[in-house]
Protein backbone atom coordinates (compact mmCIF):
# COMPACT_ATOMS: atom_id res chain seq x y z
CA UNK A 1 0.00 0.00 0.00
CA UNK A 2 1.44 3.34 -0.98
CA UNK A 3 1.58 6.03 1.99
CA UNK A 4 -1.02 8.60 2.55
CA UNK A 5 0.05 12.16 3.34
CA UNK A 6 -0.87 12.95 7.41
CA UNK A 7 -3.96 14.85 5.89
CA UNK A 8 -5.19 12.26 4.03
CA UNK A 9 -4.95 9.90 6.96
CA UNK A 10 -7.09 12.08 8.96
CA UNK A 11 -9.54 12.58 6.52
CA UNK A 12 -9.91 8.35 5.16
CA UNK A 13 -9.14 6.74 8.62
CA UNK A 14 -11.06 9.16 11.18
CA UNK A 15 -14.09 9.60 9.64
CA UNK A 16 -13.31 6.48 10.18
CA UNK A 17 -14.21 4.40 8.15
CA UNK A 18 -16.73 5.84 5.57
CA UNK A 19 -18.66 3.73 2.92
CA UNK A 20 -15.94 5.24 0.51
CA UNK A 21 -13.16 3.95 2.66
CA UNK A 22 -13.98 0.53 3.11
CA UNK A 23 -16.64 -0.08 0.71
CA UNK A 24 -14.43 -1.63 -2.29
CA UNK A 25 -11.56 -3.47 -2.40
CA UNK A 26 -9.55 -1.75 0.03
CA UNK A 27 -12.10 -3.12 2.39
CA UNK A 28 -10.78 -6.58 2.13
CA UNK A 29 -7.44 -5.61 2.58
CA UNK A 30 -7.73 -5.71 6.31
CA UNK A 31 -9.95 -7.35 9.15
CA UNK A 32 -9.67 -9.15 12.30
CA UNK A 33 -8.90 -12.84 12.06
CA UNK A 34 -7.07 -15.09 9.71
CA UNK A 35 -4.36 -13.60 7.19
CA UNK A 36 -5.87 -10.12 6.91
CA UNK A 37 -6.06 -9.77 11.12
CA UNK A 38 -4.22 -7.63 13.26
CA UNK A 39 -0.62 -9.47 13.28
CA UNK A 40 -0.43 -8.39 9.02
CA UNK A 41 -1.50 -5.31 9.32
CA UNK A 42 2.24 -4.28 8.77
CA UNK A 43 1.85 -5.48 5.23
CA UNK A 44 -0.95 -2.73 4.72
CA UNK A 45 0.57 -0.40 6.43
CA UNK A 46 4.10 -0.19 8.01
CA UNK A 47 3.20 1.88 10.22
CA UNK A 48 1.06 -0.48 12.25
CA UNK A 49 3.64 -2.90 12.86
CA UNK A 50 7.02 -0.32 13.10
CA UNK A 51 5.11 2.82 14.74
CA UNK A 52 6.15 3.31 18.56
CA UNK A 53 3.37 5.08 19.75
CA UNK A 54 0.25 2.52 19.02
CA UNK A 55 -3.50 2.49 19.99
CA UNK A 56 -4.82 0.78 22.15
CA UNK A 57 -2.78 0.45 25.18
CA UNK A 58 -2.84 -1.53 28.33
CA UNK A 59 -4.02 1.42 31.31
CA UNK A 60 -3.00 1.09 34.52
CA UNK A 61 -5.40 1.29 37.56
CA UNK A 62 -3.82 4.04 38.98
CA UNK A 63 -1.68 7.08 37.66
CA UNK A 64 -0.31 10.05 39.65
CA UNK A 65 0.30 12.81 36.98
CA UNK A 66 -2.67 14.75 37.11
CA UNK A 67 -4.53 14.88 33.72
CA UNK A 68 -5.17 18.24 31.82
CA UNK A 69 -8.37 19.65 30.98
CA UNK A 70 -11.26 18.35 29.46
CA UNK A 71 -14.43 20.15 28.35
CA UNK A 72 -17.30 18.82 26.19
CA UNK A 73 -20.43 20.92 24.61
CA UNK A 74 -22.00 18.00 23.06
CA UNK A 75 -25.91 19.24 21.13
CA UNK A 76 -28.55 16.86 20.10
CA UNK A 77 -28.53 16.50 16.30
CA UNK A 78 -29.53 14.55 13.73
CA UNK A 79 -27.40 11.25 13.04
CA UNK A 80 -26.59 8.91 9.95
CA UNK A 81 -25.43 4.54 10.92
CA UNK A 82 -23.42 3.28 9.15
CA UNK A 83 -22.10 -0.12 8.83
CA UNK A 84 -19.18 -0.33 7.27
CA UNK A 85 -18.20 -3.93 7.65
CA UNK A 86 -15.67 -3.03 10.57
CA UNK A 87 -18.01 -1.76 12.80
CA UNK A 88 -21.09 0.03 13.90
CA UNK A 89 -20.41 3.83 12.81
CA UNK A 90 -22.23 7.15 13.78
CA UNK A 91 -21.95 10.03 11.69
CA UNK A 92 -23.18 13.09 13.84
CA UNK A 93 -24.46 16.88 12.24
CA UNK A 94 -21.81 19.39 12.84
CA UNK A 95 -22.48 21.25 16.21
CA UNK A 96 -21.02 19.38 18.91
CA UNK A 97 -17.64 19.47 20.01
CA UNK A 98 -14.74 19.06 22.84
CA UNK A 99 -12.33 21.28 24.26
CA UNK A 100 -8.96 19.86 25.16
CA UNK A 101 -5.53 21.90 27.04
CA UNK A 102 -7.74 25.02 25.44
CA UNK A 103 -8.12 23.47 21.73
CA UNK A 104 -11.63 22.65 20.05
CA UNK A 105 -12.20 19.87 18.11
CA UNK A 106 -15.28 19.08 16.43
CA UNK A 107 -17.36 15.70 16.76
CA UNK A 108 -17.35 13.73 13.21
CA UNK A 109 -18.69 10.61 14.33
CA UNK A 110 -18.49 8.01 16.90
CA UNK A 111 -18.80 4.18 16.66
CA UNK A 112 -18.34 1.06 18.66
CA UNK A 113 -16.08 -2.08 19.38
CA UNK A 114 -16.16 -5.18 21.18
CA UNK A 115 -14.68 -6.07 23.39
CA UNK A 116 -12.95 -3.09 24.43
CA UNK A 117 -9.62 -2.01 22.42
CA UNK A 118 -8.27 -0.16 25.71
CA UNK A 119 -7.98 -2.56 29.08
CA UNK A 120 -7.44 -1.59 32.27
CA UNK A 121 -4.58 -3.16 34.54
CA UNK A 122 -5.34 -6.21 31.36
CA UNK A 123 -8.72 -6.57 31.96
CA UNK A 124 -11.13 -5.58 29.11
CA UNK A 125 -14.74 -4.01 29.24
CA UNK A 126 -17.68 -5.69 27.14
CA UNK A 127 -17.31 -2.81 24.62
CA UNK A 128 -16.11 0.50 23.94
CA UNK A 129 -17.34 3.47 22.31
CA UNK A 130 -14.95 5.96 20.20
CA UNK A 131 -15.98 9.40 19.82
CA UNK A 132 -13.55 11.13 16.81
CA UNK A 133 -13.11 14.83 16.73
CA UNK A 134 -10.52 17.15 14.60
CA UNK A 135 -9.39 20.71 14.89
CA UNK A 136 -9.01 23.28 12.01
CA UNK A 137 -5.84 22.41 12.22
CA UNK A 138 -6.58 18.69 10.85
CA UNK A 139 -5.38 17.37 14.42
CA UNK A 140 -7.66 14.23 15.84
CA UNK A 141 -8.62 13.48 18.73
CA UNK A 142 -10.36 10.41 20.49
CA UNK A 143 -12.50 10.16 23.82
CA UNK A 144 -13.30 6.42 24.40
CA UNK A 145 -15.75 5.13 26.90
CA UNK A 146 -15.63 1.86 28.26
CA UNK A 147 -19.18 0.05 28.21
CA UNK A 148 -19.86 -2.59 30.92
CA UNK A 149 -22.42 -5.29 30.82
CA UNK A 150 -25.48 -4.45 32.72
CA UNK A 151 -28.77 -2.83 32.29
CA UNK A 152 -30.06 -2.02 28.69
CA UNK A 153 -28.55 1.27 26.93
CA UNK A 154 -31.42 3.45 25.61
CA UNK A 155 -28.90 5.18 22.77
CA UNK A 156 -27.54 1.62 21.65
CA UNK A 157 -31.01 0.63 21.44
CA UNK A 158 -32.17 3.46 19.12
CA UNK A 159 -29.33 2.72 17.20
CA UNK A 160 -29.56 -0.85 16.83
CA UNK A 161 -33.14 -0.57 16.13
CA UNK A 162 -32.02 1.80 12.95
CA UNK A 163 -29.15 0.29 11.58
CA UNK A 164 -28.45 0.21 7.58
CA UNK A 165 -29.52 -3.26 5.76
CA UNK A 166 -26.42 -3.33 3.91
CA UNK A 167 -22.70 -3.08 4.41
CA UNK A 168 -21.31 0.44 3.34
CA UNK A 169 -25.16 2.05 3.26
CA UNK A 170 -25.65 4.86 4.97
CA UNK A 171 -28.72 5.20 6.94
CA UNK A 172 -30.39 8.70 8.39
CA UNK A 173 -32.44 8.25 11.06
CA UNK A 174 -35.39 10.26 11.04
CA UNK A 175 -37.36 11.82 13.75
CA UNK A 176 -35.04 11.95 16.31
CA UNK A 177 -32.59 13.92 17.99
CA UNK A 178 -29.52 12.41 19.40
CA UNK A 179 -27.03 14.00 21.70
CA UNK A 180 -23.57 12.47 21.93
CA UNK A 181 -23.44 13.35 25.72
CA UNK A 182 -25.82 10.53 26.47
CA UNK A 183 -23.15 8.19 25.76
CA UNK A 184 -20.84 9.53 28.39
CA UNK A 185 -20.40 8.76 32.17
CA UNK A 186 -20.76 11.58 35.02
CA UNK A 187 -17.21 11.66 36.11
CA UNK A 188 -14.89 12.87 33.28
CA UNK A 189 -11.88 11.72 35.22
CA UNK A 190 -9.73 9.71 32.41
CA UNK A 191 -6.81 8.87 30.95
CA UNK A 192 -4.55 11.12 28.32
CA UNK A 193 -1.95 9.71 26.26
CA UNK A 194 -0.45 10.38 22.32
CA UNK A 195 -1.73 7.55 20.30
CA UNK A 196 -2.65 6.78 17.08
CA UNK A 197 -5.32 4.75 14.77
CA UNK A 198 -6.69 1.52 15.95
CA UNK A 199 -7.18 0.45 12.24
CA UNK A 200 -5.05 0.42 9.26
CA UNK A 201 -3.16 2.84 8.64
CA UNK A 202 -2.39 3.06 12.50
CA UNK A 203 -1.22 6.72 11.43
CA UNK A 204 -0.39 8.34 15.13
CA UNK A 205 -0.18 11.61 16.70
CA UNK A 206 -3.81 10.78 17.66
CA UNK A 207 -4.61 12.36 21.66
CA UNK A 208 -6.71 9.74 23.10
CA UNK A 209 -8.59 10.72 26.23
CA UNK A 210 -10.14 7.68 27.77
CA UNK A 211 -12.57 7.99 30.53
CA UNK A 212 -12.34 5.89 33.51
CA UNK A 213 -15.86 5.46 34.27
CA UNK A 214 -18.24 3.37 32.32
CA UNK A 215 -21.42 3.24 30.77
CA UNK A 216 -23.39 -0.32 30.65
CA UNK A 217 -24.72 -2.08 28.00
CA UNK A 218 -26.57 -4.93 28.00
CA UNK A 219 -25.72 -8.58 26.98
CA UNK A 220 -28.55 -8.79 24.23
CA UNK A 221 -27.35 -5.20 22.63
CA UNK A 222 -23.99 -6.74 23.25
CA UNK A 223 -24.50 -9.81 21.89
CA UNK A 224 -26.56 -7.62 18.57
CA UNK A 225 -23.24 -6.41 17.86
CA UNK A 226 -21.40 -8.71 17.88
CA UNK A 227 -24.00 -10.27 15.29
CA UNK A 228 -23.84 -8.17 12.94
CA UNK A 229 -20.02 -7.51 12.87
CA UNK A 230 -17.96 -9.86 15.23
CA UNK A 231 -15.19 -8.76 17.46
CA UNK A 232 -13.80 -6.10 16.26
CA UNK A 233 -10.29 -5.29 18.68
CA UNK A 234 -6.50 -4.55 18.02
CA UNK A 235 -4.65 -6.30 20.69
CA UNK A 236 -2.93 -3.88 23.17
CA UNK A 237 0.35 -2.35 21.82
CA UNK A 238 3.50 -1.69 23.93
CA UNK A 239 3.12 1.95 25.64
CA UNK A 240 7.39 2.59 25.20
CA UNK A 241 8.38 5.78 26.28
CA UNK A 242 5.00 7.10 26.37
CA UNK A 243 3.86 9.11 29.66
CA UNK A 244 0.22 8.11 30.65
CA UNK A 245 -1.73 11.15 32.22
Amino acid sequence: MKRFTSVALAVVLLLCVSSMSYGGEQAAHWGYEGKEGPEHWGDFSEVCKIGKNQSPVDLPKEVKTPVKSIGFNYKPGSIKTLNNGHTIQVNVAPGSTVTIDGKKYGLLQYHFHSPSEHVVGGMPYEMEVHLVHKNDKGELAVVGVFMKEGKENPVVKAIWANLPDKVGVEKPVEGIKFNPADLLPADYTLYRYSGSLTTPPCSEKVTWNVLKAHIEVSKEQKDKFLSVIGKNARPVQPVNDRTIE
